[in-house]
């Protein structure tokens, strides 16, 4: 499970910065377009490393609420430090807090019935 939790890792950090970089990178009077190619070819490599690592994980046998689950929890993981570094958000404890919630989705998710 190493190579599809590397592409989700990578993948998240690219859709992250697709969604938000535009605050941090573009002008706050760039034209709508212009923010949306630039989000758009940012997502394309988000693409090109997501697809794989799901369908790396349907190999290894994950169901896809179990796959979606994990993808949370990373989007959580790369999120957080984004947030802290790239945008100097303050850290608040509310989001241990979710991550402990993931936590217990994560529990149920990959639980045996």
């Amino acid at each position: 499970m190493f190579w599809p939790l590397l592409l989700l890792i990578c993948a998240n950090c690219f859709m992250t910065l697709a969604w938000y970089g535009h605050l941090k990178f573009l002008p706050h009077d760039a034209p709508m377009w212009k923010i949306i190619l630039f989000s758009w070819v940012i997502a394309l490599f988000e693409y090109s490393l997501m697809i794989p690592a799901t369908r790396l994980m349907a190999q290894h046998g994950l169901a896809v609420g179990q796959m979606k689950i994990t993808q949370e929890v990373v989007t959580l993981l790369v999120f957080v430090p984004f947030m802290l570094f790239m945008f100097k958000q303050p850290f608040k404890l509310d989001y241990l807090w979710a991550g402990l919630c993931l936590c217990g989705c994560v529990y149920f998710v990959f639980r045996s019935p």
